[in-house]
């Protein structure tokens, strides 16, 4: 029986040869110097935050090279795999301007010419690579079953060896062909395994583009290639996609690392040609002083939903991963501020690489701030009532009734050379400027409370705002006006108008032009801190601020 032959018993069915599958994936026609990079998720359940840094990264590089970055679903793990999966990732990513060259578009279509893009499809493909191995006795039937290979584990870790199929315990390794056809005959199962060329003694090198040169031994386990239903595991399939779809650049999380010599090893066993090698620290979390890798299951800042619900801008999101995947963007994005992240070089040198990048909320949320701040009013408006519509029916009704008086407020130090910086996030809107609408001023002014601070006394305090209304409110006066205006108030009821003259002698004042002002702004709004008060009389006019002060 020739090689050809025993491998068609082993692996019967499969349509096409490897040759001819070489001739259906020809090189890409692309500029020279253009990376072809693929994010390649499991449909196994939510986007996460470092799911999302990687999709970035694969986009980032090959969209500055001019090259191609493509989706690739690898689904080989049916049991973890959920329903519409595919679709999960495809919208979640879409949603924060993501999109492929080539790939899966819905669960049902794709685009690109180097498909199918999931891998679940693709079975034939492996089988055929899988018989190439066969032919060319590099590659088995292995018939090891659960309990045996539950006892050389076991065996293996009494005496603190390494784990897996290899030396001695490769017992299926030599078998004949007559052996394995009988054991086929009688019903037996079995698997796929490569005969691994490899010795653990040996070193091999790899040149990493963020790490460097990385020493480590050669793959000594005859790893499982195809599984007992036919399946290719994950390791085999990748290797075989990323040769056929001309992957140039596998960009991968380092917990991949000791992965690279089994998939070295599959290049060089296939006569493959490896793409170049890109592995990037981890995401990490302070867990009480405890640095730990971030974690799906335990920290709910993982899923990229958490953020979303928050109202956390997706553009601010991406700003902060590019200063996670740079180390140089953060003080370019110092120097751009309205800059926009196509217009940075990313560099692979610039990745960190040797350990874990901290996960920091506040800076996340301090770049979100900074977005924020940069959008017009309208931009503002819009993207808080689509958050509302979402989230909080009643502020979006609020905001829908009274659309340009909400703008307006939404302007209040806004177009001015360092805007005011209220919201981290669009769910912070509604509990910074509740007070500007009556609807909400009712409902809320009692739960927050009114913080005069320094003046307590009530009657002080009717005295003021109704001095201030009587005598010195006009809604047509300019803000110059409006301030020499609360000077005047100051003066004639014994608070000095100039802080100076307050400090050097505070005994001789009821108090300073501050705490007059702030009387004002809590009777208007409760609190002591706010947007430019001006403003807010402004905007709020005499009926209502006659209203509220007569609440006091």
């Amino acid at each position: 029986m020739t090689n050809k032959e025993y491998a068609d018993l082993l692996l019967p069915g499969v349509k096409h040869t490897w040759e001819e599958y070489e001739k259906m994936y020809p090189e890409r026609d692309l500029p020279e110097g253009a990376m072809v990079t693929r994010y390649a998720p499991s449909p196994t359940g939510f986007v996460h935050i470092g799911a999302l840094e990687s999709s970035f990264l694969d986009k980032r590089f090959a969209k500055q090279s001019g090259g191609i970055c493509y989706l690739r679903i690898e689904d080989t793990d049916q049991e973890r795999s959920i329903e519409n999966g595919i679709s999960q990732i495809i919208d979640s990513l879409k949603s924060f301007n993501i999109t492929f060259d080539e790939g899966p578009i819905s669960e049902t279509e794709e685009k690109g010419n180097y498909g199918p893009y999931i891998q679940t499809k693709r079975a034939d493909i492996y089988r055929a690579y899988a018989k190439r191995l066969i032919e060319e006795d590099k590659a088995y039937a292995s018939f090891l079953s659960k309990e045996e290979l539950d006892e050389i584990r076991e065996q293996q870790m009494k005496s603190k060896q390494r784990i897996g199929i290899y030396g001695r315990y490769a017992k299926d390794r030599n078998l004949s062909k007559e052996e394995v056809l009988d054991r086929i005959n009688k019903g037996e199962k079995f698997i796929i395994r490569i005969k691994s060329p490899g010795s653990f003694f040996n070193k091999i090198k790899v040149n990493d583009l963020v790490k460097g040169t990385m020493e480590m031994p050669e793959n000594d386990i005859d790893e499982v290639i195809i599984k007992s239903d036919g399946i290719p595991t994950y390791h085999f399939a990748s290797v075989i996609d990323d040769h056929l779809m001309h992957t140039t650049h596998v960009i991968r999380g380092d917990e991949w690392i000791s992965s690279l010599p089994k998939h070295i090893q599959f290049n060089e066993m296939l006569g493959f040609k490896a793409p170049k090698y890109v592995h990037y620290a981890p995401l990490t979390k302070n867990d009480n002083g405890t640095i730990r890798k971030l974690s799906k299951r335990k920290d709910p800042e993982a899923a990229v939903s958490y953020f979303t619900e928050a109202g956390v801008p997706k553009e601010a999101i991406m700003l902060y991963l590019a200063t996670v995947c740079n180390s140089n963007f953060e003080g370019w994005l110092d120097q751009n501020p309205n800059g926009n992240i196509d217009d940075f070089k990313f560099d692979f040198k610039k990745i960190p690489s040797s350990s874990g990048t901290l996960f920091d909320l506040p800076k996340l949320y301090n770049i979100s701030k900074n977005f924020i701040s940069r959008l017009t009013k309208d931009e503002v408006y819009d993207r808080t009532i689509e958050y509302a519509t979402k989230y909080d029916e009643e502020f979006k009704e609020i905001l829908e009734k009274y659309p340009d008086y909400s703008k307006d407020i939404f302007n209040i130090e806004r177009e001015q050379k360092k805007p005011r910086k209220d919201y981290e996030k669009f769910s912070d809107v509604k509990g910074q400027v509740w007070y500007m609408y009556d609807e909400l001023f009712d409902k809320y002014k009692d739960e927050y409370g009114y913080d005069y601070q320094g003046v307590t006394d009530k009657e002080e305090i009717k005295n003021i705002i109704n001095t201030y209304i009587d005598k010195y409110y006009d809604v047509k006066d300019d803000k110059d006006t409006w301030f020499n205006k609360i000077k005047d108030l100051s003066d004639e009821l014994g608070y000095a108008s100039n802080m100076k003259d307050y400090k050097e002698n505070p005994d001789n004042y009821k108090g300073s032009v501050a705490d007059v002002s702030t009387v004002i702004r809590v009777s208007l709004t409760t609190r002591s801190q706010t947007p430019d008060l001006y403003d807010i009389l402004r905007l709020l006019g005499k009926e209502r601020i006659k209203e509220r002060f007569n609440l006091i």
